[in-house]
């Protein structure tokens, strides 16, 4: 595999990274022990790492969020789930590859998990759309929700995307109203439901997915109404002003956190997600096993009552007169 690209706050790490394979290499070929040495240098590379991703700013988070070596949804079915299998189509136009779905175990247990897949190479990223879905990649979840549904099993939806496709074949077969339809249809299941944002999650096509009783996000994931590049776009007229417009959005999990969006945030490694895949995987796993437990005690009645409860508390605010009221 390729060297992974690194971002521009983390060319500290890196450099610390290529001195140790460096030594480790010269060690190899003079015959000489180095191990000293090179633990000392990993010691400072883990307290870098921290050091570095503790203390991003937004636009920063927005960079990790989108890094191109970030574990996927296909990614996390191998490791966090077992005995995946994918379903395919929405039963009235084609297979959209920008949302994969199907039956998987989670610690043995059968629920339903969707999400949204981007590519690693040109090739696979054209053929997933770069994440972004048509209105058939919305339907093919919902028809899998309802199937979810149908056997009374838990669904999980994993979130990473721009947004859904703006193209113009996308909004002739009916984008905005296969959003809509989710929205609206998610908000009614009678199963338990938990989204996981584990990378970028942009706007409505984000949000199709996202209407749930649980919404967790990966540490240094972001979910947004729009881009900080368009965003910018909109209010200053340049791209150029991204980094006042993510300051502005208060995209990041802690900021989600603080105002009542985000239940949970879920831990990543050391370094991000896009350092170790497996431990990303657990820490998904477990928090996905604890949000189920807390669920499964509610009946259907119950589950939609919560879930129109915490959807309606977005957003509510108090203003001077009413403070002093």
């Amino acid at each position: 595999m390729a060297a992974a690209p690194h971002l521009e706050f983390e060319r500290d790490i890196v450099d610390l990274q290529e001195r140790i394979e460096k030594l480790e290499d010269d060690a190899r070929r003079k015959g000489i022990d180095v191990g000293e040495e090179v633990e000392v240098l990993r010691i400072k590379l883990g307290k870098l790492r921290q050091e570095t991703y503790r203390n991003l700013k937004p636009i920063e988070q927005v960079q990790v969020a989108r890094h191109p070596r970030r574990p996927y949804t296909l990614d996390y079915l191998e490791r966090t789930f077992t005995d995946f299998v994918e379903l395919h189509g929405d039963r009235a136009f084609r297979d959209d590859e920008a949302i994969v779905g199907g039956w998987a175990r989670l610690d043995g247990r059968t629920v339903m998990v969707i999400g949204h897949q981007k590519g690693r190479d040109m090739k696979e990223n054209l053929r997933r759309n770069f994440g972004m879905p048509h209105p058939e990649g919305y339907r093919k979840a919902l028809r899998l929700m309802r199937l979810a549904e149908k056997f009374g099993r838990p669904i999980v939806t994993l979130i990473d995307t721009p947004g859904a496709y703006p193209g113009l074949g996308a909004e002739e077969r009916g984008q905005a109203e296969a959003i809509a339809m989710n929205l609206r249809e998610m908000a009614r299941l009678s199963v338990p439901t938990i989204s996981v944002v584990i990378g970028e999650g942009g706007s409505g096509g984000a949000l199709a997915l996202g209407v749930t009783d649980r919404i967790l996000m990966f540490e240094h994931s972001t979910y947004s109404v729009i881009s900080p590049e368009g965003c910018a776009a909109i209010l200053w007229r340049s791209a150029e002003h991204r980094e006042k417009a993510a300051n502005a959005l208060k995209l990041t999990s802690s900021n989600l956190k603080a105002l009542g969006v985000a239940d949970a945030v879920i831990e990543e490694p050391s370094g991000g997600a896009h350092a170790d895949w497996d431990a990303a995987a657990e820490g998904l796993r477990r928090a996905l096993v604890a949000q189920l437990a807390e669920l499964d005690g509610h009946d259907p009645a119950q589950l939609r009552e919560h879930r129109w409860a915490k959807y309606e508390a977005m957003g509510a605010w108090r203003g001077e007169d009413a403070a002093e009221a």
